[in-house]
């Protein structure tokens, strides 16, 4: 499957980006990032902080690519998924993100107390490394939106 493919079945749309929404969508990653780090929140705080972090990092690197989530359901599923087409995330990574986010669903709406100070922290470093490698994916083969 391709991006294209992913436009065929509809889980995203073809998107013409702007400096300023590449600039707009790394600050909210930025800005949840420093805050998933204030070590007085709790753990499951913590963890789903960081997962909107890495969210946006991989919706600026697929509107980089010239694309957009579709509002359907399972669209942060599509949006991990689509950091392989982009920054050529590695499928392990891909799928600890994916775990984390089904991690995020069940503390977020289901369970208290699910997040262990582990998960947050293993969590806010994958959020870290995505937040580099899009920004150097995107220097290399998107230099002017940045």
């Amino acid at each position: 499957m391709s991006l294209q493919d992913w436009v065929a079945q509809g889980w995203i749309q073809e998107h013409k980006t702007s400096p300023q929404e590449i600039a707009s969508l790394l600050a909210v990653a930025d800005r949840d990032l420093a805050n998933a780090q204030i070590e007085t929140l709790a753990a499951e705080w913590r963890l789903i902080i960081a997962y909107n972090s890495a969210l946006r990092t991989a919706t600026a690197a697929l509107a980089a690519a010239g694309f957009r989530l579709s509002t359907q359901v399972s669209h942060h599923y599509y949006g991990i998924e689509s950091l392989g087409f982009t920054i050529g995330l590695e499928a392990r990574l891909i799928t600890q993100f994916d775990g984390f986010r089904k991690k995020r669903n069940l503390s977020a709406y289901e369970q208290s107390g699910a997040v262990s100070e582990q998960e947050a922290s293993e969590m806010i470093a994958l959020a870290r490394d995505l937040r580099l490698r899009a920004q150097n994916w995107m220097e290399k083969h998107h230099p002017d939106l940045l």
